[in-house]
């Protein structure tokens, strides 16, 4: 017994240890909802003047600030400097709200407000699920679905750049099925992506870095948001607005 038992304790040691942040999920959580809500807030801000002269300007303004603070804000926050990280980050959640104005705006105008409703509790049920099965995932089927996910969104990307060029150079490229089977391969590649952030978080990320690890699941949820409503104008009709 002595001896069993001494094996079953080195076996636990060695699970913990590959563990690089073990609290980083439970830290991270509490940002991940508050970037979620100042995105809703964004997104109201973009609805409420998407009828104004000043909304083209604003959103182009706001795609490229996007970019830029995703870029710095994930550098910050992967060093661990979570103060200046923060505030770089809300202001990111913000404009990502503003950007997603026109694709809810197109939603509620194709499937109603309800499209919005469920495309929101899709996504939160999805979230509830994972976090409790992504955070009990064995190994190899973690390591499994990481890598089908990660070749996933590279077959997603180049669909998505086939499309965007080929809609410039042909007319009406890119909707109809195709625009069907891209929004539904990526709701199912970003729920796969849901369970896959609560198994490498913690192995990847140290118990400091809980804002870029954030980070990552606030895309994927808004990445799985956005799939769904894009899954809901196609099923209803409605064209995808570049």
């Amino acid at each position: 017994m002595p001896a069993s038992s001494d094996f079953q304790e080195a076996i636990r040691e060695a699970q913990s240890s590959a563990l690089v942040g073990p609290n980083v999920v439970n830290r991270a959580l509490p940002y991940v909802g508050g970037g979620m809500i100042l995105t809703a807030l964004g997104v109201m801000g973009g609805l409420s003047m998407i009828a104004t002269p000043l909304f083209m300007p604003l959103f182009f303004g706001a795609l490229i600030g996007n970019l830029v603070l995703f870029f710095v804000a994930q550098n910050v926050a992967q060093r661990g400097n979570n103060g200046t990280a923060l505030p770089l980050l809300a202001v990111y959640s913000l404009l990502t709200g503003f950007t997603l104005s026109g694709l809810v705006a197109q939603a509620i105008g194709t499937a109603g407000i309800g499209a919005v409703g469920t495309a929101a509790l899709a996504t939160g049920v999805t979230f509830v699920v994972a976090s409790v099965t992504g955070r009990r995932m064995s190994d190899s089927v973690g390591q499994a679905l990481s890598g089908v996910v990660g070749l996933g969104i590279v077959g997603l990307l180049i669909a998505m750049v086939v499309q965007l060029v080929g809609g410039i150079f042909i007319p009406g490229f890119g909707g109809g099925g195709f625009e069907l089977l891209i929004a539904g391969f990526g709701t199912v590649l970003f729920v796969g992506a849901a369970f896959v952030d609560f198994y490498t978080m913690p192995r990847q990320y140290r118990d400091d870095q809980y804002l870029v690890g954030a980070l990552g699941m606030y895309l994927t949820y808004i990445n799985l948001f956005i799939f769904i409503l894009r899954l809901i104008i196609a099923l209803n009709g409605g064209s995808r607005r570049d």
